[in-house]
């Protein structure tokens, strides 16, 4: 069956960078788009970036912008994201999810634009 399992979250203090892992198994993985949602307390899941499934083209939602990198390894099964600069707003549990072939056209999309999920990794961004 298809499984998505993150890693990777931690404490880490402001300033610092944490490199989260997403890995696919039970379905071809370069024909799907992946993404990262994160999720804080309170707050809905929102996406933060998205890599399209072949071509490998990246997308950022504007508040991660030049501190977060998003990358694929075909062959391992593997997302990650790089997330540098990190701040206190960047606390969240972060979700990976997977849908077929390329990000939504007009974004990164909602929760409902993806068909598979993973458990979650917390990063903590705190001194």
């Amino acid at each position: 069956q298809v499984q998505l399992v993150e890693s990777g979250g931690g404490l880490v203090q402001p300033g610092g960078s944490l490199r989260l892992s997403c890995v696919g198994s039970g379905f071809t993985f370069d024909n799907f788009a992946i993404a990262w949602f994160r999720q804080a307390v309170g707050k809905e899941r929102e996406a933060v970036s998205c890599i399209d499934g072949r071509s490998g083209n990246a997308h950022y939602a504007d508040s991660v912008k030049g501190r977060f990198t998003i990358s694929r390894d075909n062959p391992e099964n593997t997302v990650y994201l790089q997330m540098s600069s990190l701040k206190p707003e960047d606390t969240a549990d972060y979700y990976c999810a997977a849908r077929w072939l390329n990000c939504p056209d007009y974004g990164l999309g909602s929760t409902r634009e993806y068909d598979y999920w993973g458990q979650g990794t917390q990063a903590t961004v705190s001194s």
